[in-house]
């Protein structure tokens, strides 16, 4: 396969932002992702990185670029990590792999999940999907309760510190 046949696009998301910078989680995924791609003779075009973006929804910047320049012909493979990397929401994850790619002519690979579009035996690829958006909202539910329990408690909970004061890293204590 020519590097024009394999145009390769690495996708990789984290919802929470754990720090300046780009985070473990994303470096992990991009260093997976490069050694795959090396590995199977990819020849990688570009890696969009959505770190601090929800998979619940696709109004992420690298995301629309990905889909932009696959729209231009620029991309025709994409690989993640597993599927939730692309998206949380069921439907619209389906749409893009089952409808959206088919269309433009690109292939789909999720490594730990064993997809490739291009072998064509992804029955589970919909029930996969579906577990993913509820792993989101419980994920959600847990985090609401954790935090409701830190507010009872008298515990800070917001991201960032009220302004004046400081908050000890990693803790929920505000220093004035």
């Amino acid at each position: 396969m020519t590097q024009q046949q394999n145009r390769t696009a690495l996708y990789c998301r984290l919802s929470v932002d754990d720090g300046d910078g780009e985070s473990m989680s994303v470096a992990n995924q991009r260093e997976k992702l490069t050694r795959y791609a090396k590995e199977k003779g990819f020849f990688v075009q570009k890696v969009y990185i959505a770190d601090g973006y929800s998979g619940t929804n696709f109004n992420r910047p690298q995301f629309k670029q990905m889909i932009s320049d696959i729209e231009n012909g620029l991309i025709n493979v994409v690989i993640t990590k597993d599927l939730s990397r692309l998206g949380r929401e069921y439907l619209q994850t389906g749409s893009y792999i089952e409808i959206f790619f088919p269309s433009y002519n690109v292939r789909y690979i999720a490594v730990n999940d064993g997809v490739d579009t291009a072998n064509g035996d992804n029955e589970f690829l919909g029930f996969r999907n579906i577990i993913n958006e509820f792993c989101a909202k419980d994920i959600s539910k847990k985090i609401r309760s954790a935090r409701k329990k830190l507010a009872k408690q008298g515990k800070f909970t917001a991201p960032f510190a009220p302004y004046g004061y400081k908050r000890i890293p990693k803790t929920s204590i505000i220093l004035l």
